[in-house]
């Protein structure tokens, strides 16, 4: 979620049930601006004067992570130590282009596929570079697929069986899918549970479990979106409501549990399957206005892009319980 916001929201009330989820131990250095929970660490504080503000993330197989700094035009990995090595920059936007809702061009989602390369989104404002880009190890960042000047390109997910991404609009309150070869979007999804309220709608996204899996940061809400036998959009399910200020969210394990980054309320709640939710992690751990999250096995990642706080953007490592498949 990017961080030109006007004005205050309402903060998420967590909920009076006991928290399912456990963190342990993860990584090693101690935080300077918070004292969090014995069980939650520090993987590295990242430099704001470098505009080192992170807004989504996809992990590799070594343990390190790749982000993208939103508003620097940077794709960066972060080792395991902490090391923050720039990948790609890309390209200014010509001048006169204002990014629909942010004016600042914006870095948003990132993924990885199996063979290294990265996908991820950039918005501008300006139809020569607003797209879907495509970075091969030891390449040039290129784009692969324009994508409309007046919306803002956000969440991006990659269905690895049928080689398509999923782009999450949120000016426009669209789901593109464009193939991972590149090429002409598909409007797959436009409907009025994806749209904004006011400043952003449809953010974070997922494909999970044969459906597509949406947050709407303004509504609060997630949604699941079935993938039909044809590969076209299903009816829109609301999932789970409540969750003013959603940005990224991950699934814990196969079943529909889901941990959910609450944006401007410096929080990460645990999402249970019947929607029900209960924050789990707040601003006393770490968290800056957390933007995304990432699971492998039983270990989560959380990137926070201190877009209000403006303190310490950084990412942290928790060792979580999914607890049973539903």
């Amino acid at each position: 979620m990017p961080g030109f916001l006007t004005g205050s929201r309402t903060g998420l009330l967590a909920s009076a049930v006991a928290a399912a989820l456990t963190m342990t131990a993860a990584g090693t250095t101690t935080a300077a601006t918070a004292v969090p929970k014995p069980h939650v660490r520090f993987v590295a504080h990242l430099n704001m004067a470098d505009g080192q503000r992170p807004e989504n993330i996809t992990l590799e197989p070594g343990g390190s992570a790749v982000v993208t700094f939103a508003y620097s035009r940077q794709v960066a990995r972060v080792h395991r130590d902490g090391r923050v090595q720039v990948l790609a920059t890309l390209p200014k936007p010509p001048a006169g282009a204002e990014t629909p809702a942010l004016s600042s061009p914006f870095l948003g989602g990132i993924v990885r596929a199996h063979d290294g390369t990265l996908y991820f989104l950039y918005a501008t404002g300006s139809g020569d570079l607003t797209g879907l880009w495509r970075l091969r190890p030891g390449g040039t960042p290129q784009r692969i697929a324009a994508l409309p000047a007046e919306g803002l390109p956000n969440g991006l997910a990659l269905d690895r069986h049928e080689g398509r991404l999923y782009v999450a609009d949120s000016v426009l309150g669209t789901v593109w899918r464009v193939p991972v070869t590149g090429g002409k979007p598909a409007r797959w999804a436009a409907a009025p549970e994806l749209a904004a309220a006011g400043f952003l709608g449809a953010n974070g996204i997922k494909v999970h479990k044969g459906a597509v899996w949406v947050s709407n940061l303004d509504k609060g809400t997630v949604l699941r979106i079935p993938v039909t036998r044809h590969g076209a959009a299903g009816r829109v399910e609301t999932r789970a409501t409540g969750l003013t200020n959603i940005d990224d969210f991950a699934f814990t394990g196969h079943g529909n549990t889901l941990l959910a980054a609450i944006n401007a309320d410096n929080e990460v709640a645990h999402v249970r399957p019947d929607g029900s939710h209960t924050v789990v992690l707040t601003g006393a751990d770490g968290l800056e206005n957390p933007t995304s999250l990432a699971v492998r096995g039983n270990k989560a990642y959380i990137a926070s892009g201190a877009y209000f706080t403006n303190n310490d953007p950084n990412l942290l490592t928790a060792r979580i319980n999914p607890g049973p498949a539903r």
